[in-house]
């Protein structure tokens, strides 16, 4: 049982770590985690209303999507972000249903609650 732990532990591990070269790869270009650049900082984006970062100009496109960012919701908007938000000033797209995964998952891992302490769980105001 401690082996089928370990196994799967060092499986997360792995996939975090591909999620994090995969975001440093395709996304940091225009995102950070904790700073805006020409898009949203995205530290504690998984469970975060759409449009919400506080300091972020956002497109209006993006003000008036109302969404709450989770599997579903990230993994459409990194697919076509025109499909759901119109005229959105993120242009990028993700193909790869992997890579789209990977991302997500990474972004899960870096939810942090309101003491600072990372937490899988979604970030509540």
């Amino acid at each position: 049982m401690k082996l089928i732990v370990t196994m799967l532990a060092a499986a997360a591990m792995a996939w975090s770590q591909q999620g994090q070269d995969l975001f440093a790869r395709r996304c940091s270009g225009c995102h950070a985690l904790d700073i805006h650049k020409e898009g949203p900082r995205l530290r504690n984006v998984y469970g975060r209303k759409s449009a919400s970062a506080p300091g972020f100009d956002y497109s209006d496109a993006l003000k008036k999507l109302n969404v709450i960012w989770d599997e579903t919701t990230l993994n459409l908007w990194l697919t076509n972000p025109d499909a759901m938000a119109p005229n959105t000033d993120m242009a990028f797209r993700l193909i790869d249903e992997q890579e789209r995964k990977a991302i997500i998952d990474y972004l899960k891992t870096l939810q942090t609650n309101v003491i600072g302490i990372p937490s899988h769980k979604p970030f509540v105001r």
